[in-house]
């Protein structure tokens, strides 16, 4: 048996021959006041892959560029993080161009919040109370210690839980490059509560605020969840920032220990999120109704009728509930393939190919061809389509079950062919929703703001959530309301 003093001599060597990237250091827990052993990064080395890592988030997601706005956000986040246990920390804050409700810090001060976030906020406090979350996120270095484990990559995260019988498959059905970053562990989550609750009351604000918001998010988690028909969006705000009863109270607790008279600024937040974009940009192209557009590039196509479709950062996908599934990319052709020589050559070289022939979309060059797979266990005709477009060419992947009905195959490739660019009149009146400010009027209802927002489905239920309204309860006349406007 190993002696004791051996185990040690065995710890200490290992320790010193970690990776330069990282340091040893015992500290004291900012939240807890106790002390805690953990390899972390240097504040250098915070600073180094922070910038790193910064790079990547822009070009993944891009930023909001609206100089108002993010002075808005930038001014509550100095507010807040004037006072923190690390001086040392230069704090930044940006705004993500994203939908989904999220909030995340980097090493090195790097904090993100997404347009999704700020138009669920309903006061600068709740704003306040995220940012100050991060913020002990990066005193507490949480964010350095998640990043020391690996925690920080780019992924290819396919959509199709289960493996797809064809060795071409999994090429042809899959998501794009997405930054994951892990979930906090839930003692993390406590203290980056803890002292966000320090900082944001440092800050004046009030700190009812931070149990407040925690319910608005659960409520849109669980509305994104109705919506989808699913267990909830993969990508938001809990994927993250793990939600348990025991924390929402403990943090509704904690909240009591603090001055109640701190600030909402309810008014001022709204006015300062007025005309933001809601939903996709213009950047990331959006969906209406069964056809996708995307302005900046200028391409659209449809869908049929009865698929959901889904936006992500790298590509587009659509669905049914009957097993059918579309995903649309671009992928550049700087060496200047024909269509049928890119899917038999480059794209679907390892796969056994069947009806591989040559078609016209809209005045495009184009290719197309099917081979058999499996998604969940059941049979497919997976068929892909590349269409030569400027200097790349337009992909789709259709997932067809097999037996299905003629007049959905044939709705399905009708996809491909309405692919086409947008015409100069589109691309001028066809713009993404916007969140839009308005005071309720002495004869308004939930009802009737919510029937002007342009949504089909749970208009009142959005609209409760997006203002914070427990079910039951109705506007006050004069006071202002968020609805999304086209």
């Amino acid at each position: 048996m190993e002696s004791l003093m051996h185990k040690i001599k065995s710890f200490f060597t290992y320790m010193l021959i970690l990776p330069t990237l990282f340091v040893c250091a015992c500290s004291t827990n900012p939240a807890t006041g106790k002390r805690q052993f953990t390899a972390l990064m240097s504040p250098a080395q915070e600073n180094s892959v922070g910038a790193q890592e910064h790079q990547k988030i822009v070009q993944q997601y891009g930023l909001v560029t609206d100089k108002k706005l993010n002075d808005y956000v930038t001014a509550l986040g100095k507010r807040v993080t004037e006072d923190t246990e690390r001086p040392d920390v230069q704090y930044k804050f940006y705004i993500i161009d994203s939908p989904i409700v999220n909030a995340f810090a980097l090493p090195g001060g790097y904090i993100y919040v997404s347009r999704g976030l700020l138009a669920l906020s309903n006061s600068e406090a709740e704003l306040a109370s995220v940012l100050g979350h991060e913020a002990g996120h990066i005193t507490g270095r949480h964010s350095a210690e998640r990043y020391s484990r690996g925690v920080v990559t780019s992924l290819g995260a396919g959509i199709l839980s289960a493996a797809i019988g064809s060795q071409g498959a999994s090429q042809a059905i899959s998501l794009g490059s997405n930054l994951y970053l892990s979930s906090y562990s839930r003692d993390q989550e406590n203290e980056a509560d803890t002292l966000g609750l320090r900082y944001m009351t440092r800050g004046g604000f009030a700190p009812q605020a931070v149990p407040s918001f925690l319910y608005s998010l659960q409520r849109q988690s669980d509305l994104d969840a109705r919506l989808s028909g699913q267990q909830g969006n993969r990508y938001n705000y809990f994927s993250t920032h793990p939600a348990t009863d025991q924390r929402v109270a403990k943090t509704k607790a904690e909240s009591m220990q603090y001055p109640q008279t701190g600030i909402n600024n309810r008014d001022a937040h709204l006015k300062a999120i007025n005309g933001m974009t809601y939903g996709d940009s213009e950047r990331q192209g959006f969906a209406r109704d069964n056809n996708f557009y995307h302005p900046e590039l200028g391409l659209k196509f449809s869908v049929p009728q009865n698929f959901t479709i889904k936006n992500q950062p790298s590509q587009v996908i659509a669905l049914d509930n009957k097993g059918s599934l579309i995903v649309f990319d671009m992928m550049g052709n700087k060496e200047g393939y024909a269509p049928l020589d890119y899917i038999r050559s480059v794209w679907m070289k390892e796969t056994q190919l069947q009806n591989l022939e040559e078609i016209n979309v809209n005045g495009m060059k184009a290719a197309t061809a099917s081979f058999p797979g499996q998604i969940n266990g059941e049979n497919v005709v997976i068929r892909v389509v590349a269409i030569s477009w400027k200097d790349r060419f337009a992909r789709f992947q259709l997932a067809i079950p097999r037996g299905a009905k003629a007049a959905l195959v044939e709705d399905i490739k009708k996809t491909t062919y309405s692919f086409r660019n947008m015409s100069a009149n589109e691309k001028k009146t066809i713009k993404p929703y916007s969140v839009k400010i308005i005071a309720a009027g002495v004869n308004d209802t939930v009802k009737t703001l919510a029937a002007r927002m342009p949504f089909k489905e749970m208009a009142e239920e959005r609209f409760r959530v997006m203002n914070a309204m427990a079910k039951g309860t109705e506007v006050q006349s004069g006071a202002l309301y968020k609805i999304v406007s086209e």
